[in-house]
């Protein structure tokens, strides 16, 4: 009888020890690999995979072939530094509260800037942000290219390039911002490292591609010129985009030699968009800061071989909020409760349609006057609801970067994205009902009361106020 009680105590124990592992997730025990490919001032269009007719991106075609592409992806702000603290963090820039570049003060002339700079590096440490999170499941973390939030070692990446402020240079990435056009070195060598460590990585690939300096080797210059670009400004911006793409293939390429790609989560996203002007190095209106889509929209890629199911997506929405939890996911950490966005590694690997419906955004001037009260500069508020996009105008303090944000179209804008997807033709007047709607959503995702919109409308057709 005691035998017969023993079998059916070890069988009973062998049943929870195999439920046990059964519910631990396999993401967990055999963590991928993350890299993150960021592209900076790029627009939207400007990919061999989005059908332009000039530039070539051969490596980033490839990426976008073999993984899921979100054509219509977006950045909730049109800005480097909130953009990519979005990226890191997860959250919204109202909740960041990285607004903006710079304090609104002369940095080199007034000690109050160094400490408002101060004061948004510590805000943003606040959160949970990705290194520090993957590095409790055991990766190693490789920070290169743009870091606005101090160091690297501030940060939590165990490996990294960025000194950071309050070092010399340290506004914006300093020896970070080497990487991809000084070569390719260091990232590859903590590939290497990572390999040889027999450890999980975190890649954190941010150059200053294409971004000004448009100075590209000669070969690509001439290359776009031989395309019969007249535009010296518009071929060298070609010729930049071109260059990023060769880096990224550098970095792809490693991966597949060290026989590490169908062990690694690529995610691909520019920071912010960029419309070269004609005849200047500037970039022009309704790109760069601006919340048209011009500014915001940027397709989204995530590649992961053998799981996420590959194929073009481009009827569903995605947002850059929705890349932190996806990937924490994928690493079996346990995303922090206040992140907006979406876990989306369940329909990648099935390939079942999206649960975003709308992709919720603002801008803020490039200078923060506040970190406690980021409506301060608040200039725009926009949402996406499947083909509709609402964007409303506020009247927060612009500073030195006025020229950014003419604020000449004061009343609500509503535009139809898919007749119209470069906002030629404000319908708000047409559809005043669908414009309160879309206004409340805003109002209850954040709600603002220090700031007004510019103008308001009635309830009448067409009437504003």
């Amino acid at each position: 009888m005691s035998t017969v009680r023993s079998c059916r105590r070890a069988l009973v124990a062998l049943a929870l020890l195999i439920a046990l592992f059964s519910a631990r997730p396999t993401l967990a025990e055999d963590p991928p690999n993350l890299v993150f490919l960021i592209s900076d001032d790029h627009a939207w269009t400007d990919y061999g995979f989005q059908g332009h007719p000039r530039i070539e991106t051969p490596h980033l075609d490839r990426l976008a072939a073999r993984g899921a592409l979100f054509s219509r992806g977006y950045v909730p702000t049109a800005l480097c530094r909130p953009s990519l603290a979005t990226l890191a963090t997860g959250l919204y820039a109202h909740q960041h509260r990285i607004t903006g570049n710079d304090p609104a003060l002369p940095p080199a002339r007034n000690t109050a800037a160094a400490e408002l700079r101060e004061r948004m590096i510590a805000r943003f440490y606040e959160q949970p942000s990705l290194a520090p999170l993957l590095a409790e499941q055991g990766y190693l973390s490789f920070q290169s290219g743009k870091w606005w939030e101090g160091s690297y070692r501030r940060a939590g990446f165990t490996h990294g390039m960025t000194r950071g402020f309050p070092e010399p240079g340290g506004r914006h990435g300093d020896d970070g911002l080497a990487i991809g056009r000084e070569g390719m070195e260091p990232v590859l060598r903590f590939l290497d490292h990572a390999v040889a460590e027999r450890k999980p990585f975190f890649l954190w690939y941010a150059p200053l591609l294409p971004h000004t300096p448009h100075d590209p080797p000669e070969r690509l210059f001439q290359k776009y010129k031989a395309k019969g670009i007249a535009s010296d400004p518009v071929a060298r911006y070609y010729a930049m985009v071109e260059w990023f793409d060769e880096t990224c293939g550098q970095l792809l390429e490693r991966l597949d030699a060290l026989d590490l790609t169908k062990k690694t989560l690529v995610v691909y996203v520019g920071d912010n968009g960029w419309i070269q002007q004609e005849n200047a190095a500037g970039y022009a209106p309704r790109s760069k800061q601006s919340p048209y889509e011009g500014g915001v929209r940027q397709p989204i890629v995530f590649s992961w071989p053998g799981v996420i199911r590959p194929g073009r997506r481009d009827e569903q929405l995605c947002s850059s909020v929705d890349i932190v939890p996806t990937v924490l996911a994928a690493a079996g950490v346990q995303a922090p409760a206040n992140l907006p966005g979406y876990d989306l590694l369940p329909i990648l690997k099935s390939g079942a349609p999206t649960p975003r419906k709308e992709v919720l955004g603002e801008g803020f001037a490039h200078d923060v006057v506040s970190v406690e009260r980021p409506a301060e500069t608040l200039l725009y508020r926009w949402v996406i609801d499947g083909r509709w996009k609402l964007l409303l105008t506020y009247d927060g303090e612009v500073g030195r970067h006025a020229s950014s944000h003419p604020r000449t179209e004061k009343r609500p804008q509503l535009f139809d994205l898919l007749a119209d997807p470069h906002e030629q033709r404000n319908l708000a007047a047409e559809h005043p009902e669908l414009v309160a709607r879309l206004a409340a959503r805003l109002a209850a995702w954040w709600p603002v009361t220090s700031r007004q919109v510019l103008t308001e409308w009635t309830e009448a057709p067409g009437v504003w106020k």
